[in-house]
């Protein structure tokens, strides 16, 4: 597996948080591979073979080769059916609402062909533009400028939204939204009603989702040999809502996590 991460142009750096590339080449012997939460909205083009995205045990569906991966709640499996060779946007939590007028909370769980949000027309000359460009860097200046000409400055992020998803983002998802809001009732009710249609999922979900993050490159990096060690070093309130959490969004407890064949691709994410 090749991944490989850039850092967008200085006028995009607030909203999209980098663009990653993935080349694996086909092997029979391949596992499904399962893919947990991160809290971001990513567009991604498939320039390889097709990519299986599983429903159900055995049943799958087949992502589309230009599509808006919409915030995720829950686990799910892909398996490609051969070569792969992905670019993509992975957009800060907040940034991919400044492109649309559509409530991301539509995109929750789901994959959207981008021709349903700009249109079949601008969809396919930039997907043809993706797939004829000679290279990486090319590709990337292609998706800047598509970006940088969607950008709707009408459509502004709300102080409350980006206020409280730096401080998430600052602290790893430790601190509780209350924390944030300092017990204001009237502004809690605010804030849910504009994360659902900016950023796509609750304040408190996406709260556990960063502090997942934090807790993978945790438990992959320094592989402690007391699963203690890590709920208390990412500020859970003891083991048992470390491993709560931990199954809700991985669907696994962290020990089965580590060395898992299933769990390859989603660990190379956060090496």
């Amino acid at each position: 597996m090749n991944y490989q991460t850039y850092k967008p142009h200085s006028d995009l750096e607030s909203l999209v948080k980098f663009y990653w590339t993935l080349e694996v080449p086909f092997d029979p012997k391949n596992q499904k591979q399962k893919i947990v939460p991160d809290g971001c909205i990513e567009m991604t083009f498939n320039l390889g073979d097709r990519i299986k995205r599983y429903i159900s045990e055995n049943e799958f569906i087949l992502n589309p080769n230009a599509m808006i991966m919409g915030q995720r709640t829950k686990p799910y499996y892909i398996l490609p059916i051969g070569n792969v060779d992905t670019i993509a946007i992975c957009f800060y939590p907040y940034g991919f609402a400044n492109f649309v007028n559509t409530a991301l909370e539509k995109f929750v769980d789901k994959e959207i062909p981008i021709a349903e949000l700009f249109g079949q027309t601008v969809a396919h000359e930039l997907e043809q533009q993706i797939i004829l460009a000679t290279g990486t860097q090319q590709r990337i200046e292609i998706l800047e400028t598509f970006l940088l000409k969607k950008l709707n400055e009408k459509t502004t992020i709300s102080n409350i939204v980006k206020s409280t998803v730096d401080t998430l983002l600052k602290t790893n998802g430790s601190t509780s939204i209350n924390v944030i809001l300092k017990d204001d009732l009237s502004k809690r009710r605010q804030l849910e009603r504009h994360f659902k249609k900016q950023i796509g999922i609750s304040p408190k979900q996406l709260s556990k989702v960063i502090r997942l993050q934090a807790t993978l490159q945790t438990l992959l990096q320094q592989k402690p040999e007391r699963l203690t060690d890590i709920a208390y070093e990412n500020e859970y309130f003891d083991q048992n809502h470390f491993i709560k959490d931990f199954k809700e969004f991985v669907g696994i407890t962290p020990k089965e996590f580590l060395g898992n064949e299933n769990m390859a691709l989603s660990a190379l994410f956060y090496k």
